[in-house]
């Protein structure tokens, strides 16, 4: 039975009992705590913590998830993957531990005729928690489950909770018996290798307090609703129904390794080797694909991460079982081939996806020639030093110049017998974050305990948002937090959190920068707020301070935005969304959003690319903008169904979360959007959109920012006397001055060029007077010394060069010459190959000479180069190069 209909049949089973259908939540997770979706209830969990009413009793669902705490053992065993989907049932107070385990025998063991998956009952053993005698009972006396094959287990194994405080409950887990060749008899109790977990049933029944691990927590009581969280592994029983041997040899794994057979000509089961390398590759391709699919592009930091570190161990791989060029595009059209038959939008998105990696892989094959030569390197010189561990600057140096994850550093080194200094290596990827994250604005809720508001929710439900009909009305205080703290009551002075039953403010999201504006109680209190957000789902927090009076609980309020503002907002949103459709009629679906930011009078849009937008374009998409404006189009906003949306064409941006009901913007008949924000009325009333530029945020995501309104405008009337100006200082036209100013940079550029050559022919007649002056070091011709400062790299390079030359005969030689350039030492020192046959290596005496300037570098034996940060230092490192000649010679 092929995946596909393993997950057809779930979902048709649980629908036809009731259950809503809930279609696959983005693998990027909408929870704080996450990177990723990495189990089948996390789209469920606001339910099960009542943070929000679920939309029905009953729910059922094939998640998509990806877990990647063990990325580097993916391959080395059969059982370690990143990407799987989790088949689950849920219900939320309605049945509870007999219906579902009555559900989970009767889907297993129907016979497939009848849309089950025919599974022999006598192969099935189950585990209950120690002391849930009910749920064995079940097993025992109503699904008639010999007691010989029902064992009981420990909190370790059969308990389950979130890990924090909440809701907990007792599991019972249905395990396949694969047969004597996976191990000795004695049920998962035993050998879980034979007896494999497919389906885990949770009771969630009780509440449990703080605590530390699995085990180490107290039970505090019952919920006062019972729940059920279900979850089955689709590659596990897809492994069982396919009758292979692990989840590697699965449908929809095995033929992305038979398509990395077909390109290296390595087959699976050959080696271990190329078999751990085959395994890599399919199941790092997969995630690839699903992660890309979903919205996340490689980076360098979270998500982004993730991809881009297993997009590079896939693709080195590859390399290592004998690919020499491009593999990508072949392996990502057979994982969408596949999965696309599960995930039709793969299909739709084909273009967008191969797009993104195909960019991966043509960035990454550079990073590898060029780094791997570094990394061989530094391998070498410190297996050369007696070393067993590669250090962390090396480590830092591989990253940050030569865009060598950490991870494949790592990996490479243990292939050649090395660790690596990983702490070194931290200390300075964190002395460099600080450095660029110095300025860096704090995230506005982040992982702040949200406790508070999830009571006031609790309490007074959700806040209703008037703001798409209203600037201003009549609303109660329902919560109120001082200082962090739920209070009673604040006073003038302090900095508050204020929840309102109903609100005109916009709470920052989708891009859009919360309102600002002004809350006045009966009591004659006013409130400035300058911030809205959302920490719990449909609970508004406005943040500000108390101006005059007091605020209390209860009090009745007048809430009104700051209008100028808002109007402005609105107009940067709705030219947000023409930018969004014209840059998708220039560049084709790629140009999907990857985000936003929509403030006063401007806005920046990051979309997907893999190059740079050229001028042109971005002249034309300008254009192309502003001539929908002079239209007039209205702008309206209607509430639908998800369905009814993706039938008309609106636009979703990825990794959004939407529910079954949309709000849904359209623009004339230019763009249609999903979309919860604010917006003008008519195009005209944006005035004029100036887009600045465009630029890379990341790899294959570009971002442009632009002006709308009174703000393009004041920008094109600076911009108007800055021509001006121009046109005074070189005495043209403005058509003119392009060409005038480049004859300008020319002439300058010429001018540069003769005085650098100059400059050079002045160094290298010095070349003659240093030979001559050669010290003699037990026979050895020792040139070292200062040069002018101000001599460039290149040209302090020729004259080592130079001066080595012209030492006559088989004399070795050793040239070392020092300047300063820039306010730092540099230095170049060769040898001639007399001199390193004595010992004398360019690479020994650089790093000797850069360590006392308070520097690095590294060369070859004939030449190396090295700088530091100390030019006072340059006679304590030529005496360090002098001593050094001695103790060798």
């Amino acid at each position: 039975m092929e995946s596909a209909e393993i997950r057809r049949r779930w979902l048709s089973f649980f629908e036809e009992r009731g259950h809503a259908v809930v279609p696959s939540a983005s693998l990027i997770a909408d929870d704080p705590t996450l990177l990723l979706v990495n189990a089948g209830m996390v789209p469920f969990k606001p339910y099960f913590l009542g943070e929000t009413k679920p939309p029905a009793p009953r729910a059922t669902s094939v998640q998509k998830c990806v877990r990647t705490p063990d990325i580097e053992e993916v391959g080395k065993t059969t059982r370690h993957g990143t990407f799987f989907q989790m088949c689950g049932n849920f219900s939320f107070g309605d049945y509870f531990k007999e219906g579902a385990i009555k559900y989970a025998w009767e889907l297993l063991t129907s016979s497939v005729a009848d849309g089950g998956y025919g599974l022999e009952p006598e192969k099935l053993w189950i585990t209950v928690y120690l002391d849930d005698d009910e749920a064995e009972t079940i097993w025992r006396d109503v699904i008639g489950v010999p007691a010989e094959r029902i064992q009981r287990l420990g909190k370790k194994d059969n308990f389950w909770s979130m890990g924090v405080p909440g809701p907990c409950g007792p599991c019972s887990e249905i395990n396949y018996d694969r047969g004597p060749e996976f191990g000795v008899e004695g049920g998962p109790a035993v050998n879980d290798e034979r007896y494999v977990e497919i389906w885990n049933l949770v009771f969630m029944q009780y509440e449990r307090g703080a605590g530390e691990g699995k085990e180490d927590f107290p039970i505090l009581g019952d919920l006062p609703s019972k729940n059920i969280d279900t979850g089955l592994g689709l590659e596990r029983l897809a492994m069982i129904l396919q009758g292979v041997q692990n989840m590697y040899e699965t449908d929809t794994l095995r033929v992305v390794m038979d398509k990395a057979t077909e390109l290296t000509g390595v087959r699976y089961g050959a080696a271990h080797d190329t078999d751990v390398s085959m395994r890599v590759v399919a199941d790092h391709i997969r995630t690839s694909v699903m992660l890309i699919g979903d919205g996340v592009t490689p980076g360098n930091e979270g998500r982004g991460y993730v991809l881009r570190r297993i997009m590079r161990r896939a693709i080195r791989n590859m390399r290592l079982m004998g690919a020499t060029g491009p593999v990508v595009q072949d392996l990502v059209d057979v994982v969408i081939a596949t999965m696309g038959q599960q995930y039709p939008e793969l299909i739709t998105d084909r273009m967008r996806i191969e797009t993104v990696a195909l960019a991966e892989e043509t960035r990454f094959l550079k990073t590898l020639n060029a780094g791997s030569n570094v990394l061989d390197s530094a391998v070498s010189e410190t297996k050369a030093a007696g070393g067993s561990v590669l250090a962390g600057d090396k480590a830092f140096l591989l990253h940050d110049t030569w865009g060598f994850p950490i991870d494949l550093t790592l990996e490479i080194a243990a292939e050649q017998g090395l660790s690596v200094d990983e702490s070194g290596f931290r200390r300075l990827m964190q002395e460099q974050r600080a450095k660029a994250k110095a300025d860096a604005k704090a995230k506005k809720t982040g992982h702040a305990d949200v406790s508070a508001y999830r009571l006031i929710a609790d309490n007074a439900g959700g806040t209703e948002f008037t703001g798409y009909a209203t600037t201003q009305g009549e609303s109660t205080v329902v919560g109120l937090l001082v200082n962090g703290l739920p209070s009673p009551a604040a006073s003038e002075g302090d900095e508050v959190e204020i929840v309102l039953d109903r609100t005109p403010f916009y709470a920052e999201g989708g891009g859009q920068l919360a309102d600002q504006g002004r809350i006045r109680l009966d009591s004659g209190a006013i409130v400035d707020v300058r911030d809205v957000q959302q920490p719990v789902p449909g609970v508004s927090v406005h943040k500000g301070s108390v101006q005059v009076g007091e605020v209390t609980v209860g009090a009745s309020a007048y809430a009104a935005i700051d209008v100028n503002r808002r109007r402005a907002i609105a107009r940067a949103h709705s030219a947000t969304h023409l930018t969004h459709q014209a840059l998708r009629d220039a560049l084709g679906p790629t140009a999907a959003q990857a985000g936003s930011e929509n403030s006063p009078g401007r806005f920046r849009f990051d979309f997907g690319s893999p190059n740079a937008v050229p001028g042109t374009v971005l002249t034309d998409v300008e254009q192309k903008i502003n001539d929908v404006l002079s239209r007039e189009l209205d702008v309206t906003a209607e509430i639908m169904s998800i369905d009814e949306a993706k039938k008309q064409g609106a636009i979703a941006e990825f990794g959004e979360k939407y529910g079954e009901r949309v709000r849904v913007v359209t623009i004339g008949d230019f763009s249609k959007e999903l979309c919860g924000g604010t917006h003008v009325a008519n195009t005209a009333q944006l005035g004029l959109v100036k887009l600045l530029g465009e630029s890379s945020i990341g790899s294959g995501v570009r971002r442009v920012e632009a002006l709308v309104g009174v703000d393009a405008y004041n920008f094109l009337a600076r911009e108007h006397t800055v021509v001006a100006q121009l046109q005074e200082l070189v005495k043209g036209r403005p058509e003119e001055l392009p060409e005038k100013i480049a004859s300008m940079l020319g002439k300058l550029k010429d001018a540069e060029k003769e005085i650098e050559k100059f400059r050079a022919e002045k160094v290298l007649q010095a070349a003659a007077g240093l030979a001559e002056n050669a010290q003699d070091i037990r026979g050895v011709a020792l040139v070292v010394g200062t040069v002018p400062d101000g001599t460039g790299a290149d040209d302090l390079r020729k004259l080592v060069l130079d001066v080595r030359g012209r030492i006559q005969g088989d004399r070795p030689a050793v040239v070392a010459l020092f300047t300063t350039a820039g306010g730092r030492p540099l230095t170049v020192i060769a040898t001639n190959e007399a001199a390193r046959e004595r010992g004398l290596k360019a690479g020994d005496l650089v790093r000797t000479a850069a360590k006392t300037l308070g520097g690095g570098g590294g060369g070859k034996p004939d030449v190396a180069q090295g700088g530091g940060q100390n030019p006072a230092a340059i006679p304590d490192a030529i005496a360090a190069v002098e001593r050094l000649v001695v103790e060798t010679v």
